[in-house]
């Protein structure tokens, strides 16, 4: 018989992977609405720091659903199970693509990315001001698309467990909960 739930390990990354998202989303929004300042330049860092941090836990997380059986698909109707799938594999899709559109935005802006203020990694791309316009864009747009997805996730887990009450959220939680009753 199939597993009904996730392995220890994927739910870790999966939830340091999620607070990482939505931590480097509100820093990213709060921080360009900031004055230049130190205050900001440091919380630009650290963004890049969670960046890098969540491009290496995408990674991690990657090569462990590509090795290690997910649990049996729950019953539901055909739609919502691709719609699941798709909606996965695009944050998936995502979860490299945000990090490294935002180094490449910072190398084209030619500000170097330094790990931890320790562990300078290489540009990506040469320093070039119309380069780091594009970029910048795209790196906002697919943030954005990223939380939109995110925020679609969290929604339909919502929607399983207080509506069709499957238990899908015991899935991924590490504390299992009952079905929550309305």
């Amino acid at each position: 018989m199939r597993e009904t739930r996730y392995s220890q390990t994927a739910m870790a990354i999966h939830w340091l992977v999620a607070l990482g998202i939505i931590a480097a989303i509100a820093m990213g929004v709060y921080m360009v609405a900031l004055p230049m300042s130190p205050a900001r330049l440091k919380l630009f860092n650290w963004h890049k720091w969670l960046g890098v941090s969540i491009l290496g836990l995408s990674v991690v997380r990657l090569v462990w659903r590509l090795t290690h059986r997910p649990p049996a698909d729950l019953p539901m109707p055909i739609w919502q199970l691709r719609a699941a799938h798709v909606a996965h594999w695009v944050m998936y899709l995502l979860f490299f693509a945000v990090p490294l559109s935002g180094w490449a935005y910072s190398s084209a802006a030619g500000f170097p990315v330094v790990v931890f203020g320790m562990l300078p990694l290489p540009d990506l791309v040469p320093p070039a001001a119309p380069l780091a316009v594009v970029l910048k864009a795209l790196h906002v747009t697919l943030a954005f698309s990223l939380g939109a997805v995110v925020a679609l996730h969290v929604v339909a887990v919502i929607k399983h467990q207080l509506v069709d009450r499957d238990g899908i959220l015991s899935r991924m939680n590490p504390w299992p909960i009952r079905n929550i009753e309305v």
